[in-house]
């Protein structure tokens, strides 16, 4: 009698092949994205959030977009709390190392 447990033969979850794609590309796990996401408003404030926003996040880059620069100025103060929010949110899931703002006039 052989032990439970996947064999070498056994596909692989679809599942668990995509996040294993994702973390050799620098993805973070689902879900992580859309978590930072959603907390974004209460985070930096509604003034903000309205010429702010998350882009995405890749090699522990959070790449975060403005419409405008004096926007991207704010953020880079707050560059510090923001990563240590991110890696509140995510855990482990995405270890936030620092972010990348990114001017995109509206």
């Amino acid at each position: 009698m052989s032990a439970p447990g996947p064999r070498g033969d056994d596909p692989a979850r679809l599942r668990d092949t995509l996040a294993a794609v994702g973390g050799e590309l620098g993805l973070p796990q689902a879900g992580a994205l859309d978590a930072l996401r959603a907390a974004w408003l209460d985070v930096v404030g509604a003034d903000a959030a309205a010429h702010t926003g998350i882009r995405g996040l890749r090699d522990g880059v959070l790449t975060v977009v403005v419409d405008a620069a004096p926007w991207a100025t704010q953020l880079r103060y707050r560059e510090a709390d923001l990563v240590r929010w991110a890696n509140e949110i995510t855990g482990p899931a995405a270890a936030v190392a620092s972010l990348r703002l990114r001017v995109e006039p509206g």
